[in-house]
């Protein structure tokens, strides 16, 4: 289900709200669906300046503005590859030992949904978690960079939510269903640049009540060397997403619970867990 306009004009106050204060040099693109197209535009307040051109290839500002409460808010990137890094903080390791490189799974493009989207819990799902996560924006094509130069690839930051079926992660061979199932990526609302990506509080709420906090300054691997650890592999292109890594511990979700994943200069990305129908 798609976010409702009450749900969407409170995307602004969430922005501004908590340690999403507003930053200079900061700028926040959203993707959004108005009139029958999709477009991209530049959010400041309520207010969308609309753009013309590709997000990753300087797009130009038409000098047109709409207001955010009519839009829809879509993901703010349209990824050809969703890849993901387990085990990136020491909170969510415990005793446990830091491997030497990056662990790496894979998500669906088609598990990316938007901030005020249904998370759908499958029949046959029992243990359902969430993982309130910061998430790398790709900004040009990247392959085998080092990590000297991997800033130079990373267009922004935006929140992600690294859903997960335990039971599923446990049992199945590969993590398909665990970490791929259709709505299970949430993503958003805006990609923000201009930030200190390396020291950006990352909080997951459950029903309100905060579940996970910690920086990104805690990653045992940043976001450059991430992104050039991935890149000896896999050649990402622009808007290709890597989900870094959550804190601390998670818990089970249930149909009618709201989680809410807030980065610090990004936002509030809030989604409602139902059941499949």
């Amino acid at each position: 289900m798609r976010a409702t306009t009450a749900v969407l004009s409170t995307i602004a106050v969430l922005l501004a709200s908590g340690t999403a204060v507003a930053q200079d040099g900061v700028t926040r693109y959203v993707r959004y669906a108005y009139e029958g197209r999709d477009l991209y535009g530049v959010l400041e307040g309520e207010t969308i300046h609309v753009l013309d051109g590709d997000l990753f290839a300087s797009p130009r500002r038409t000098g047109t503005t709409v207001q955010l409460s009519d839009v829809r808010l879509l993901p703010p990137t349209q990824p050809s590859k969703v890849i993901a890094v387990g085990l990136n903080y020491q909170s969510h390791l415990g005793t446990r030992q830091a491997s030497e490189y990056p662990g790496l799974f894979a998500k669906y493009p088609t598990s990316i949904i938007a901030h005020g989207d249904d998370i759908v819990m499958p029949a046959d799902a029992n243990n359902l978690h969430y993982e309130g996560e910061l998430v790398i924006v790709i900004g040009k094509e990247a392959h085998n960079v080092s990590v000297a130069d991997a800033a130079d690839y990373i267009f922004g930051v935006t929140a992600g939510n690294d859903v997960s079926e335990r039971d599923w992660q446990a049992a199945d061979l590969q993590w398909l269903r665990a970490k791929a199932s259709d709505t299970f990526g949430p993503l958003g609302p805006v990609i923000a640049t201009g930030l200190n990506y390396n020291d950006l509080l990352v909080q997951t709420r459950l029903n309100g009540e905060v579940r996970q906090s910690e920086s990104s300054k805690d990653l045992i691997f940043n976001l450059e060397e991430i992104v050039s650890y991935v890149s000896r592999y896999v050649t990402l292109m622009p808007g290709d997403v890597i989900f870094t890594g959550t804190p601390g511990s998670t818990q089970a979700m249930k149909p009618g619970d709201v989680v809410e994943i807030e980065v610090e200069g990004v936002g509030v990305l809030r989604n409602t867990v139902v059941a499949a129908r």
